[in-house]
């Protein structure tokens, strides 16, 4: 059997860290240890935040896996579905607002999985620890309401049986109470259901404390939350359940002390948007996923290595593997900078790469063709997921994209300004309910939110999650992120029309001209003009370098269209014009027009004037007016008009 190449082997994951750990096992062997994880492993963190795709799920499924890197105590993880979700959502209590009232069917989820683990554990980590009264009570309090354990049985069964016990009665005899007659006193619904609560968390706490779980002796029992966004919805009342599950979770990590630790997994988005009175105790228990290049980088690596080998060195992967550079950018910047920074961008970039070259190529190595094709469906294939990762908050997304097709990636507030104009009556009618976020202001803030736009600020472009600062209201300067550009066919940075060449090209590069047969050694009237074309070239290209203010991809577009008026005159051999087919007079007021029009696009950009812009505008139309006298002034005569 032939040895396969690296290549055919390399793989960097599955895209979901649940199957990562079923089919890939690259969390194993590619799993990258991060802040996030550190803070979650060491307890200090209660609420791991991040988009989609950050890897919250990963830091989940490493916790709970049994090998390096997982939780050495208990560990119980809830992931509720859409059925339990609504019977979240869908639980009230007389008496009590919505958010105490879920709160209260959170923490009984939690204090029924606490019972349920220190029953088994009693058994095997503690010596006739279960034959001690606590124990023994939870025992039967679990049985007594269907909750035993091995019992099974889906969330939302127990979720339904433990809603039912809350509102009426919870079989608490166990704990030497009569519900009937105990708490036949209590004032309202909400009431009844918190005292029944609190002698089950007061029974799980007393099993805690005569067991001596106190998270010294062995690590204390990790409960986890995850993919609460399969389940939300803007509604009031999913923002109560998210809300009640803060709630829940705080009070029960008071209750239990170091037995238990709690780990929530939260959209940012989800937590962002939430406002209750009690938001600001949750902030030192906040944990954001960030992920820098380099962070990715490294990432990239272990996965590569956990699939093709402990060989593959970074080297090899982004020198051999890998071109070393795509259109003059450096490979990693090229591939990590088109990529919005989580993993699973990353993953889905660096895999497609490798399919194009292997599986539609046969190749042994990626190519800078290969990397731009899969760049291209990349970008496709983000533009659509973010309208997805969006469509419950922002179900208008979609429909925002169009006020950036097929024009530049820089875009200024005027120039928003009359897209989002000409296109508001339309967004209002398709989406009366969302009016009030369907502003200038609105949609920006959307954008930025999202990551699809950035804001200039000083020299940088600033996008979501490197600095914690909203777009401010004097901030005119925006890009379109790198991930969604071709996708929109907004690849370069300003919509500049493009120079098209003005002469016979085939024969210029043919070399089939015919330079003036005189002799003589002075130039001519056709190339004195040229001449004077390169001068304004090089010109405003100097008042380009000047305008330093500019935004380096916008300053590179106007050095690229102007370079290639530039490069046009300089290919057009001495004494050769005629023969080449190129009449100098209409030559050069056809690029006078061109400059004209070009100063005209700048002005109308929308650029602040003090980047520079309107010094290039400037030039560029002096220049323009000095080629027309040039080609003006020079019928039938012999002298220099060139004005210098």
């Amino acid at each position: 059997m032939v040895d396969q190449p690296m290549l055919a082997q390399l793989h960097f994951g599955r895209e979901d860290a649940e199957r990562d750990v079923t089919e890939g096992l690259l969390l194993c062997g590619g799993f990258l240890s991060n802040a996030a994880y550190r803070g979650a492993l060491s307890g200090r963190k209660m609420l791991i935040i991040g988009r989609k795709g950050s890897g919250k799920s990963a830091i989940c499924m490493q916790l709970m896996s049994d090998g390096e890197g997982g939780h050495r105590g208990g560990k119980v993880l809830v992931t509720p579905d859409e059925a339990a979700g609504e019977e979240i959502r869908r639980f009230e209590l007389q008496g009590l607002p919505g958010d105490s009232a879920k709160a209260l069917i959170w923490r009984y989820v939690f204090a029924v999985h606490a019972a349920r683990h220190l029953v088994d554990h009693a058994k095997g980590a503690h010596d006739g620890g279960h034959k001690t009264d606590s124990v023994k009570a939870l025992g039967r309090f679990l049985k007594q309401n269907g909750e035993a354990p091995g019992g099974g049985g889906r969330l939302v069964e127990r979720l339904a049986q433990g809603a039912r016990g809350l509102q009426t009665s919870l079989a608490l005899e166990a704990f030497g109470v009569k519900a009937s007659v105990d708490l036949a006193q209590s004032p309202s619904e909400g009431a009844r259901a918190a005292r029944q609560l609190e002698i089950v968390e007061q029974g799980v706490a007393r099993a805690f404390e005569d067991l001596g779980c106190d998270g010294v002796v062995h690590p204390p029992l990790l409960l986890m939350v995850d993919q609460l966004e399969q389940v939300w919805s803007v509604e009031p009342d999913s923002n109560s359940m998210v809300i009640g599950l803060l709630l829940a979770a705080k009070h029960a990590a008071s209750l239990y002390g170091r037995s238990v630790r709690f780990l929530l997994f939260l959209h940012a988005d989800i937590y962002d948007s939430l406002s209750f009175g009690e938001g600001d105790k949750f902030h030192g228990d906040e944990l954001r996923i960030a992920w820098t290049e380099q962070a990715l980088k490294d990432l990239a690596l272990a996965r590569a290595r956990a699939s093709a080998g402990e060989e593959l060195t970074e080297e090899r992967l982004w020198k051999e593997l890998f071109p070393q550079t795509v259109g003059g950018e450096e490979i990693t910047s090229h591939v990590f900078g088109r990529c919005l920074p989580r993993p699973r961008d990353a993953i889905q970039f660096l895999n497609l790469c490798q399919e194009k070259a292997w599986l539609d190529h046969e190749r042994d190595r990626i190519t800078e063709a290969d990397v731009a094709q899969a760049g291209r469906q990349f970008s496709e294939w983000k533009l659509k997921d973010l309208t997805s990762e969006y469509l419950v908050a922002h179900p208008f997304l979609r429909n925002l994209f169009p006020l950036f097709q097929n024009t530049g990636y820089v875009v200024t507030r005027a120039a928003l300004t009359r897209r989002f104009e000409a296109a508001a009556e339309t967004l209002h009618h398709d989406f009366p309910a969302y009016a009030n976020a369907l502003t200038l202001p609105g949609i920006i803030d959307v954008l930025h939110g999202a990551g699809f736009l950035g804001v200039r600020r000083g020299n940088d472009v600033v996008y979501a999650g490197d600095d914690g600062l909203p777009v401010q209201p004097h901030e005119t300067e925006f890009q379109v992120h790198p991930c969604f550009r071709a996708a929109l066919g907004a690849t370069t940075a300003f919509d500049l029309r493009r120079y098209e060449p003005q002469f016979a090209d085939a024969r210029i590069a043919s070399g089939n001209y015919s330079p003036g047969a005189s002799g003589s050694s002075s130039l001519n009237r056709d190339d004195r003009l040229l001449i004077q074309v390169a001068r304004s070239c090089h010109s405003i290209l100097a008042q380009v370098g000047r305008a330093v203010a500019l935004t380096r991809d916008v300053r590179d577009e106007i050095t690229l269209q102007v370079s290639r008026v530039l490069g046009e005159a300089n290919r057009i051999p001495p004494g050769a014009a005629a023969s080449a087919g190129v009449d100098v007079d209409d030559y050069l007021l056809t690029t006078a027009q061109y400059f004209t029009g070009l100063a005209a696009e700048l002005r109308d950009c929308g650029l602040e004037e003090s980047t520079g812009v309107g010094d290039v505008a400037r030039r560029m139309e002096e220049e323009a007016r000095r080629l027309r006298r040039s080609a003006g002034g020079s019928y039938g005569s012999s002298g220099d008009s060139s004005g210098y």
